[in-house]
């Protein structure tokens, strides 16, 4: 069958892919020059920053305008420092901290990383209001929960971002932070109407909206007073109608990735999550982290068949395709002229190696909290309580452990803990026990009250705490994520680093 090369690059140039391993294998290069968007980066890609950044160079000179993307939101989603956890606390302690300068600084230090290792756009900052406690997939990723404060810090970091020249993306639109389920699972709802978007959700895209964001991310999530049965990332009525029109954004809109099942299973496949994403007015398509060269080329054809029968109108593709490009267009002319870009590797310190003096510890010590009282701390038992990772925060390593000094720590399950053998391993000593959102895992809040019912228990809580507060413990410490720089300012406040 023959295929017109010209609409080929056209429908190119609106696809994010993404590629195995630390080098771009063969079939990636040839698809950015023959007109990909770009690639997104995740954690399979970093093994250093020499490598990535010979990656990023390698991209770059198939086609200067490459978009290079990564989630680096610092906190509990790092790519950078997948290996070691963040050396930035994330937004949720940036948000008690409640410091907008701090905010602007650590997000261009973030972004300063990037550039130096040629990534250009930075699927962050997450600007979602983190209203329901028990969000599975937001959670300590949100500046918090009151839409004033999170529009302020929104706006913040994606002038610090953008400042050095990476492009912001605020995510997720209209507003991820009131599901209590996970759209890379299934499709979320949010029961609100257009007036308690306004006043709760909105707030903080409008900030980002009014600060230059260059890029916003849909939310594969259904608000049926807007959506219907589909998903945000479908929905004209979102992304045209609210998004542009109401909120007056003219930059690049870019979808969650298409094959997370709240969107592919919604559409029946990645290929026509795409034709759908399309038609409902996105611009630069992700199409997720498990891609390759006949992932792309099948995108490509149903895109191209969608226009041949009508069910996508070519001027809608050139409209996306022609934002993507001015997107990267502004990445070249903002961004700078450093080693990634000029085609050498860096030659500083290496990012995803943790450095406890930096800002980003400085941060996350300021946002630790205490609520009872510290003392008889010496030689406690440090318990870590076993907490599964989303596939947004991948599998990072969290807790206390890197930091302490001569300070002995188990690790349980919650479901499978022997509270008396805990007790039997503590003896006399104070247990300190750690874990993230506690109170969700089950059998969580019961082994907290097992222990506290014979020894002095301190609980360091490392994910969103929402109102829940252990009875009976001697003291409970948040730190409002699980980085390394979090986990570092814990162990200090608890005096167990030496």
């Amino acid at each position: 069958m023959g295929r017109d090369a010209g609409l080929r690059r056209l429908v190119l140039g609106t696809l994010l892919a993404a590629y195995p391993g630390p080098l771009p294998p063969d079939w990636a290069v040839e698809l950015v020059a023959d007109g990909l968007a770009g690639h997104t980066l995740f954690g399979t890609n970093v093994l250093d920053p020499a490598r990535l950044a010979a990656s990023t160079a390698a991209l770059r000179a198939a086609r200067p305008d490459v978009l290079v993307a990564i989630d680096e939101e610092g906190g509990d989603v790092t790519r950078l420092a997948h290996a070691t956890g963040s050396p930035y606390p994330g937004n949720a302690a940036l948000g008690v901290v409640d410091d907008t300068a701090l905010t602007r600084r650590i997000y261009a230090a973030i972004g300063a990383e990037l550039a130096a290792v040629g990534v250009t756009v930075d699927l962050a900052p997450t600007v979602d209001v983190n209203t329901a406690d028990d969000n599975p997939v937001i959670g300590t990723r949100a500046f918090g929960a009151d839409p004033a404060r999170v529009a302020a810090h929104s706006a913040a970091a994606v002038t610090g971002l953008q400042s050095v020249g990476v492009a912001a993306c605020a995510k997720h639109f209209p507003g991820h932070g009131a599901t209590v389920a996970d759209s890379h699972h299934e499709l979320p709802t949010v029961d609100a109407g257009p007036a308690l978007l306004r006043e709760r959700d909105l707030p903080p895209f409008a900030a980002a909206v009014d600060a230059g964001v260059r890029a916003v991310m849909t939310a594969h999530i259904r608000v049926p007073a807007l959506t219907g049965d589909g998903p945000a990332t479908f929905s004209r009525a979102v992304l045209v109608d609210l998004l542009r029109g109401e909120y007056g954004f003219t930059g690049v809109v870019v979808t969650d990735a298409l094959e997370m099942k709240g969107a592919a299973v919604a559409a029946g496949g990645v290929g026509p999550a795409a034709v759908r994403a399309l038609a409902a007015g996105a611009d630069l398509l992700c199409l997720g982290a498990r891609v390759d060269a006949a992932l792309v080329e099948r995108v490509v054809a149903e895109i191209v068949g969608a226009i041949g029968d009508g069910r996508l109108d070519r001027g809608r593709v050139e409209q996306a395709a022609a934002r993507t490009a001015a997107l990267a267009a502004w990445t070249r002319r903002a961004g700078p002229s450093g080693p990634a870009r000029s085609g050498t590797v860096p030659s500083g310190p290496d990012p995803s190696v943790p450095v406890p003096s930096g800002i980003g510890y400085q941060a996350a010590r300021r946002a630790v909290r205490v609520e009872g009282d510290l003392t008889g701390l010496d030689r406690p038992l440090v318990v870590q309580v076993y907490a599964a990772a989303t596939i947004a925060e991948g599998r990072v390593p969290w807790g206390l452990g890197p930091h302490l000094a001569a300070v002995e720590q188990i690790q349980v399950v919650s479901t499978g803990a022997d509270p008396a053998a805990v007790r039997r391993r503590a003896a006399d000593r104070p247990i300190v026990l750690v874990g993230r959102h506690l109170h969700r895992l089950p059998g969580g809040p019961a082994l907290v009250a097992a222990l506290a019912a014979t020894h002095p228990v301190t609980v360091v809580e490392m994910g969103w705490p929402g109102r829940w507060r252990p009875a009976g413990v001697r003291a409970f410490v948040t730190t409002y994520g699980a980085s390394h720089a979090n986990g570092r300012a814990a162990a200090e406040v608890l005096g167990l680093t030496g």
